[in-house]
């Protein structure tokens, strides 16, 4: 018995399961029955346990990790996924076959009081896990070259040994935890000594278990060495740790003296070691091995003045993990956790570190970038959170926005956050119960809903200038027409009827064509008071036919915003159709992002053309009674006027709701690959979030320059794994258009990927409300 206390796992977004009865892992009796269960994560990206050690920071810990999928989902087919130990990517764990055991092992060290293990879905099946155990490790062992790095190991064996005698060992005869496994087939001679060991009186500050010191594997005379093959390349650091104890007696002064080598095949990278080994003393050697060298071969000879032939006990080889991202400063991190556990915020990405990796920062939050990322906007509207402010909120000194507007708090606000407010930070509590108010509110259980966006979605807070400039522009549109000029106009424009004659005129018999699409060949035309239109015609042999005509029609009659193109007129005579639009001189998206284009477009007029878009479909989902859903969002169908101001256009396949929550069920084909919700393809489901998807979609376009579908028909590829790929290097210049030449503002484009990804997520009810992206921006 190992008297080991497991915890019960209580990860609120896991599902635990038993493991099929046709596998019981009896080949690992100490774990046996920890391994029939297992708890699995089939939503959310990433799912973290925090481990809070009684130890404390500043320690060292082995984190030990196993997982037995034994066919739980009744699939035959385990999953592929991610881990992570802290802010840094580990490995991927890939298994090789239903009855696999994998265990996985790191020694960390925890510079906070917390340590996050996370499982990241990678989009091949549902993470999982079946053990999880945490051990203290002295911090004078396993010495590296930096205090703060995180070893994965790749190999620990127990040599001298055979598998059937004793083949696994760890807690209680490795107070340390650790598990020792048997190497097979090894041509040296085993050996084992019958002398009690007593671990007390060793000095031996890696504490081996008895049972690893009292056997080892020996040199068959003085002529041999004893070698190891491995394949372990180049891209990696590594450690070697070689454990000796030599318990044979010594005749007459005898000397066991070695000469380790790794590799062995240029003396200008290999490593060497002399090691003198002492009659019943251990002694660990640790043997670095840098990044572009590789092991191959470990190799240990006498010396040409030993007496004694080679021996070796144990045998531990690791992986430096490298560290690509800092975590959060510790500060931040206590604030927002203070924060969470106050408000009980249940949210599935508020889980590991809140900045860190920048594709996973928790929802609501925008950080800054930099060596120790700090949290600069917190944006909690619209979560029914209810109580006191705390005084929390004044530990994020870095904190430059703090959005708590449309929520059910009272009482007054802290003096410390009021002080910061009148200083560097900007604060909204509109639509809140009236400071110092008391009652029936204040006493009820701090409860919270879902967040309604990512924090990644607040894009343009960092760079205030082009925020003001587009306000400025905005409201001085709105300013210059008054609303009832404006019902005016369009009630002239859009109740105006064409007959065939006078499409004629105005397109000089049809004589300029300036685009094609599924309705047929768009012309330009011009009217009698000089403006320029579009004239879209049906073509008789059209795709999308008559119904889709008369669906653009009667929508865009009832449709008019500043970032929704304007329906002038139509034609509705015989075989003749067409929809009459404002001209729009700068032609769609699309052709601005193709690399054929001559005109680079700037970063600046992509990010005030993300925020066109967003008004428009906030327009569509939420300003029109009833709200529509447009269902074919893409670049082609983003048109730009003479200033660069987009406008959404092509109706033929939209919907209206009959209210704000409705849901569209069809199989008829609506949207265009590359853009349609996932959902779509499962469900047929439609509703305001698909158009978000495809928003997003396009958001992407805009940041990367590559289109959302590209390829030929057997081999295309889809611009968002493309994204999530790049995304891992952590490097914006991966993502960003290569043809913006750096000129771009790195902060900005990072919130921008953040917004462009939360809208991505393949469960709907995890993408933001649009009204929430263009509140933010």
């Amino acid at each position: 018995m190992t008297n080991i206390q497991y915890q019960a796992d209580d990860m609120q977004f896991g599902q635990i399961y038993n493991v099929s009865s046709n596998y019981n892992f009896d080949n690992v009796i100490q774990i046996q029955k920890q391994l029939i269960t297992l708890t699995s994560f089939p939503y959310g990206k990433r799912n973290c346990y925090t481990l809070a050690p009684k130890h404390g920071k500043d320690k060292k810990y082995v984190i030990r990790a196993y997982f037995a999928y034994g066919n739980y989902d009744n699939k035959y087919k385990p999953p592929i996924f991610d881990l992570y130990v802290g802010v840094n990517y580990f490995k991927t764990l890939n298994m090789t076959n239903d009855a696999s055991i994998i265990r996985i092992e790191a020694i960390h060290f925890a510079s906070t009081d917390k340590i996050d293990f996370c499982l990241v879905n990678i989009d091949q099946g549902v993470p999982f896990i079946s053990l999880l155990e945490l051990w203290p490790l002295d911090t004078s062992i396993y010495q590296t070259s930096s205090t703060l790095l995180t070893l994965d190991l790749l190999t620990r064996i127990n040599l001298g040994v055979s598998q059937d005698n004793n083949s696994f060992i760890r807690y209680t005869d490795d107070i340390y935890g650790r598990s020792w496994e048997v190497q097979e087939g090894l041509k040296e001679n085993p050996t084992r000594t019958s002398l009690a060991i007593d671990l007390d009186e060793l000095v031996d500050p890696y504490k081996l278990p008895a049972e690893v010191l009292s056997t080892a594997v020996e040199a068959l005379d003085m002529s041999y060495s004893l070698e190891f093959k491995e394949n372990l390349g180049i891209d990696s650091e590594y450690y070697v740790y070689l454990h000796f104890f030599d318990y044979q007696d010594r005749e007459n002064g005898q000397r066991r003296l070695l000469d380790i080598t790794i590799n062995g095949f240029d003396d200008d990278n290999d490593v060497r070691v002399p090691l003198t080994l002492s009659y019943w003393k251990p002694n660990s050697i640790v043997v670095p091995i840098k990044q572009g060298m590789g092991i191959y071969k470990i190799s240990i000879e006498a010396t040409l003045d030993s007496d004694l032939p080679v021996m070796l006990n144990a045998l531990e080889i690791y992986r430096v993990v490298p560290q690509s991202d800092s975590a959060t400063q510790q500060g931040d991190v206590d604030a927002i956790w203070h924060i969470k556990h106050f408000y009980n915020i249940s949210r599935m990405s508020w889980q590991g570190d809140p900045c860190e990796p920048r594709n996973f920062t928790w929802e609501g939050l925008v950080c800054s970038n930099g060596d120790t990322p700090r949290i600069s906007l917190l944006d909690l509207s619209n979560n029914e959170l209810t109580g006191e402010v705390p005084e929390f909120f004044a530990c994020l000194p870095r904190l430059k926005l703090l959005n708590l507007s449309r929520n059910m708090l009272s009482g007054p606000i802290p003096k410390s956050l009021k002080l910061k407010s009148n200083n560097t930070l900007l604060l909204s509590f509109d639509g809140n119960l009236a400071p110092n108010q008391t009652g029936s509110c204040k006493n009820k259980k701090k409860i919270i809903v879902p967040l309604v966006a990512s924090s990644t979605t607040i894009i343009l807070f960092l760079i205030i200038s082009i925020i003001v400039m587009v306000i400025c522009r905005l409201g001085k549109n709105e300013k210059v027409i008054s609303s009832s000029s404006v019902k005016d106009e369009l009630l002239k424009l859009t109740n105006q009827a064409f007959s065939y004659s006078e499409i004629l005129i105005i397109t000089n018999n049809f004589e300029t064509m300036i685009g094609r699409g599924g309705f047929g060949k768009v012309y330009l035309g011009t009217l009698q008071d000089g403006k320029r239109v579009a004239v879209k015609t049906l073509s008789l042999s059209s795709a999308q036919g008559y119904k889709e005509f008369q669906s653009e029609a009667k929508l865009l009659m009832h449709v008019h915003h500043r970032n929704v193109v304007t329906l002038v007129g139509y034609c509705d005579e015989s075989d003749t159709k067409a929809l009459i639009y404002e001209y729009m001189p700068e032609g769609n998206l699309q052709q601005k992002l193709s690399d054929k284009s001559s005109n680079v477009l700037e970063w600046t007029k992509r990010l005030n053309i993300a925020l066109d878009m967003a008004n428009g479909l906030d327009y569509l989902h939420n300003g029109c009674k009833p709200p529509i859903i447009h269902r074919d969002l893409k670049t082609s169908n983003i048109l730009l006027d003479e200033n660069m101001h987009a406008k959404i256009s092509d109706f033929g396949v939209s919907k209206t709701f009959a209210n704000d929550n409705d849901t569209y069920v069809t199989t008829y084909p609506a949207g265009t690959p590359g853009y349609v919700d996932p959902e779509f393809y499962c469900s047929g489901t439609l509703n305001k979030k698909s158009d978000v998807y495809s928003f997003g979609i396009i958001l992407l376009e805009l940041i990367t320059g590559q289109p959302a579908l590209k390829g030929t028909p057997d081999n295309l590829s889809h611009i968002l794994p493309w994204v999530n790929l790049k995304l891992r290097t952590g490097d914006i210049q991966e993502i960003m258009d290569p043809r913006l030449q750096g000129k771009y503002n790195s902060a900005s484009a990072w919130k921008f990927i953040g917004t462009a990804m939360s809208c991505l997520p393949q469960v709907p009810i995890h993408r933001p409300h649009i009204s929430y992206v263009v509140f933010v921006s």
